[in-house]
């Protein structure tokens, strides 16, 4: 990764500006410093606060910047917005009352979320030469169903087939928040408090298991790739046609 870019998929919150903090410092054994950082922050439609990553980002990159000094001084990092509303409607929201029985009845609304993010953001990584994409999912959330071994599995192996790494490096390390507190300290980054989006769905509960995770994702992931293939091969009107609106 060294004297490359690299993708880090930015909430905003504790884990992924901690992510962000030890990628910009080469503090970590799988997080070489890269020459140009991009905090990709995904749009999904239900999110409140808009303002809060951003002002997060820019607050981390002056204090790292003041705090690392030439010639120590932090790669380029930029912040991009980009929208994946569309891939979750068409994941889970327009068809839900067909998906959800076919899954036990589990509730798959923040997988299939997460399922948009990654796919949208393997189409940056291709697009701008981007060979690897970092998350900052830890283990003491595996609450979360997308922040578990199986969707962690199943999503690098979707990522790998475009040709992008996609790396959980804190994954067991932020296995208790204090860690993640004290990472953020160490770089005088703010270590309390949500620089994330306040999300419709984040508290929503589900009682999904690995076996309901692992068979949406295999349902679903090859709709995802299809929607690639067409979107790196300039084929829009295809491209469009693999997730229709549930209403016209």
């Amino acid at each position: 990764m060294d004297k490359q870019e690299l993708a880090i998929l930015f909430s905003g919150g504790t884990d992924s500006l901690a992510l962000y903090a030890l990628a910009a410092s080469g503090r970590h054994p799988e997080l070489p410093r890269p020459v140009k950082i991009h905090l990709v922050h995904m749009l999904n439609g239900m999110g409140r606060f808009h303002d809060f990553p951003r002002r997060r980002f820019e607050t981390a990159r002056r204090i790292l910047a003041a705090r690392m000094p030439p010639p120590a001084a932090p790669p380029e990092a930029e912040m991009v917005e980009l929208d994946m509303g569309r891939l979750f409607q068409g994941l889970w929201l327009d068809r839900f009352e067909e998906l959800m029985p076919r899954y036990q009845g589990k509730n798959l609304v923040c997988v299939a979320c997460k399922l948009a993010m990654h796919t949208i953001a393997i189409l940056y990584c291709t697009e701008h030469f981007i060979p690897c994409l970092a998350t900052g999912y830890a283990k003491r959330q595996g609450y979360y169903p997308e922040q578990t071994p199986i969707f962690m599995e199943k999503i690098a192996a979707f990522s790998d087939r475009f040709g992008v790494r996609t790396i959980f490096p804190v994954f067991e390390e932020f296995d208790d928040k204090m860690i993640t507190r004290q990472v953020l300290e160490d770089f005088g980054l703010p270590s309390t408090g949500g620089g994330e989006r306040k999300c419709l769905f984040c508290q929503t509960l589900t009682t999904a298991t690995e076996k309901e995770i692992g068979a949406y994702l295999d349902d679903m992931i090859p709709l995802a790739a299809e929607y690639l293939e067409h979107k790196l091969h300039g084929r829009i009107r295809e491209a469009a046609l693999v997730f229709p609106p549930g209403r016209s």
